[in-house]
């Protein structure tokens, strides 16, 4: 291949259908599709997830194509999410994925949906200067399914340090909002509100969980008996003090997940940290981030808002390392729910 590879990503991990095109480390395209139809239910219904997965996969994927400015023809493989997420909606984006592959005559390359978060630190935009974390560097991923400490020693060679025994951090976000009727998601209204907030107003639980794990499970209960308590004085606690609890709430969480980090950088001598998944959108974490840089000397990667939230372009440089290593995905491959690194 006298080029750098063009990758078409697919990503159908949860509830948003994304396609995106990338040329080596650069990126051409990058399509979203939200569903809006789960803020009724509290979350994620997975048959409803997989059949919009199934009305927007061909737009979607048309519309990535288009974008890029090139044809399917152009394409050199195709990188699909295999797992882990919902397997009713991974199933829509690697049959659809298969189906292209035999049509177009390239191969697939299978990608890991977490270690997709870790790798959007290297996507490229065209006139961006941009700059990407050196190997080895610690990252802290942190969503509403995973709260993880990984060693990305390559590409291909990342290990889990430190991860939840219990909730994950965005899980006790959302699980928190909800019992103060946020609605859902709550990570992002936690976060506008909490900015408007005292920190130190409330005192939380924090777990003392040995090695690098977290636990946010007694945070929560810690939380749910302070509102229990509080209401039973004042019915109007919550309404009043909204936005000192999500202030209270979102230092503690942090706290919890920056002491870890900064314990397993300090063991390791690492000085390049990056931080990725969905919370890393939150103001207060990326403040934190910055703050450690200052303190510590690390040198610290954070990603744009487009990248935090599950999206193909991630899938595609993770294809993009794959691909270039040498790896294919056969066609009778299935996908996953769970997985560990």
């Amino acid at each position: 291949m006298d080029h750098e590879p063009i990758i078409l990503g697919i990503e159908s991990s949860c509830d948003d259908t994304s396609a995106a095109v990338l040329v080596g480390h650069k990126l051409l395209s990058n399509v979203i599709a939200s569903q809006a139809v789960h803020t009724a239910y509290g979350g994620v219904v997975p048959e409803l997830a997989s059949r919009a997965h199934e009305q927007n996969i061909v737009p979607v994927v048309s519309e990535a194509i288009r974008r890029a400015g090139i044809t399917a023809q152009d394409l050199d493989a195709i990188a699909f999410t295999r797992g882990p997420g919902l397997l009713g909606s991974l199933l829509v984006g690697t049959n659809f994925a298969k189906g292209l592959s035999l049509s177009l005559g390239i191969p697939m390359v299978e990608v890991n949906h977490l270690h997709a978060h870790v790798l959007a630190h290297f996507i490229e935009e065209e006139g961006e200067e941009h700059q990407s974390p050196e190997f080895p560097f610690l990252c802290l991923l942190v969503s509403g399914g995973n709260s993880q400490i990984i060693l990305v020693r390559s590409a291909s060679d990342m290990e889990i340090i430190g991860q939840t025994i219990d909730d994950a951090a965005g899980e006790a976000f959302d699980k928190c909002a909800k019992v103060m009727g946020l609605g859902y998601p709550g990570g992002p209204v936690v976060n506008r509100l909490a900015n408007e907030g005292n920190p130190k107003a409330f005192a939380f639980s924090k777990p003392n969980v040995p090695g690098y794990d977290y636990s946010f499970s007694g945070l929560k209960t810690s939380f749910l008996y302070t509102l229990r308590d509080e209401l039973e004085k004042n019915p109007n606690f919550i309404e009043e003090r909204k936005a000192d609890l999500c202030a209270s709430l979102q230092a503690t969480v942090i706290d919890i997940l920056m002491k870890k980090l900064r314990q397993a950088a300090k063991d390791l001598g690492i000085r390049q940290v990056a931080v990725a998944g969905g919370v890393s959108a939150n103001t207060g974490l990326r403040d934190a981030f910055h703050d450690h840089a200052r303190r510590y000397g690390w040198k610290v990667f954070i990603p744009k808002f487009a990248y935090t939230t599950d999206n193909a372009a991630m899938v595609a440089m993770n294809g993009y390392f794959s691909f270039i290593d040498g790896k294919r995905t056969e066609l009778d491959a299935v996908p996953f729910a769970r997985v560990t690194m």
